[in-house]
């Protein structure tokens, strides 16, 4: 199957920049996978689709400030342009980290993008902070530029990255972070600290709507899948089999896998917020025949069209970049078509696309 099946064009003035003032003021697009139909929505009827029975499952991972500016040992930068992520050209010695993985926590190593990639090499001490608060070492170099660093002992590091770092915005959104952006890109559910990016269809959630779900008897559970470079690498091969995604963490609580059960064995809809939740509910089930076994791991499941889903029958999702693995994932649950033709009418009528933007509800 060809990348390139999964693409359409999208003007760039619908890609959302910055987030709506209310959370729940997103657009929804309402696809039915059997017929094909859509219809044109407000987010705020999503509770109002739901069924008194479906179990909805959330991710409850939480952004953390992963982008580092910093500079090469005995190279630094003016220190004004560390904390302009807008600019394009590198200072001399200037050099910007985004953390997506932790490898392991003593040593203190991370997988992690590198700007500029192709000066920072092996062996290279980088400094971040106006103090130099952080400290870390290049210790290897992966097949598309990644780096492994490790970082030197400090007393907090994750204070320390809470200090210094930056909202990890992805490269689409023009603009620099700032101070909103903490607030706006997290979830109002977020609990669990470790994703490099947003799990986005959660965005849209506000404690009222929450609380008009949990007003019609509607059950939810929590997962978590910390986003890294398995969400949102692209795709560098022709065809989409020969793809491979990086792994990402998980966990799943016993509490949220008796949920998940009960709903499977009693034919109630599972409805999953977002492509992370049902990255990790398929593996899960995958390992368990078919059940949810309580479990923490690593996954690099695919999802692409083929795919035979076990356990989610509804699906919460923003719109996503053309010929990436988070299309081909929405494609192989409501239909390729199905799915290229609804993009299609969103981008006629002006739907806000991406991280920031409207989303879509697939049943």
């Amino acid at each position: 199957m060809l990348v390139s099946e999964f693409h359409y064009d999208l003007p760039p003035e619908l890609i959302a920049q910055e987030p709506l003032p209310d959370r729940a003021a997103s657009r929804m697009l309402h696809l039915e996978r059997s017929t094909g139909r859509w219809s044109d929505r407000p987010f705020r009827d999503f509770p109002e689709l739901l069924r008194a029975e479906d179990l909805v499952v959330f991710n409850d991972t939480r952004v953390f400030p992963a982008r580092l500016y910093g500079h090469r040992a005995g190279l630094k930068s003016h220190p004004v342009s560390q904390h302009n992520p807008t600019a394009r050209e590198f200072l001399r010695g200037r050099v910007e980290v985004l953390l997506t993985r932790q490898c392991s926590e003593g040593p203190n190593e991370w997988e992690c993008l590198v700007r500029p990639g192709r000066k920072i090499g092996v062996g290279e001490q980088l400094f971040f902070g106006e103090l130099d608060e952080l400290r870390a070492e290049v210790v290897s170099r992966g097949t598309f530029g990644e780096r492994r660093i490790r970082f030197f002992p400090v007393n907090d590091f994750f204070a320390s990255v809470e200090r210094i770092g930056h909202v990890p915005l992805p490269p689409y959104i023009s603009r620099a972070d700032s101070s909103t952006d903490r607030e706006r890109y997290q979830t109002v559910y977020a609990q669990e600290r470790g994703s490099v990016a947003a799990p986005t269809a959660g965005l849209h959630f506000t404690s009222e709507i929450l609380s008009r779900m949990a007003q019609r008897g509607i059950e939810t559970a929590e997962i978590t899948l910390h986003v890294g470079l398995g969400t949102f690498q692209p795709v560098h091969s022709e065809t989409v089999e020969e793809h491979k995604l990086h792994s990402e963490r998980f966990s799943i609580s016993l509490e949220a896998a008796a949920k998940i059960n009960g709903a499977l064995e009693n034919s109630r809809r599972v409805i999953a917020v977002g492509t992370t939740t049902v990255r990790t509910l398929e593996y899960a089930a995958r390992q368990g025949g078919g059940r949810i076994s309580p479990m923490s791991g690593e996954t690099d499941l695919f999802i692409y069209p083929g795919f035979e889903f076990r356990v989610v029958r509804g699906m919460l999702t923003n719109f996503h970049l053309p010929q990436s693995t988070l299309l081909m994932l929405i494609s192989a649950f409501g239909g390729k078509e199905n799915v290229i033709r609804a993009y299609q009418h969103a981008v006629s009528e002006r739907y806000r696309f991406y991280s920031y933007g409207d989303c879509m509800f697939l049943e």
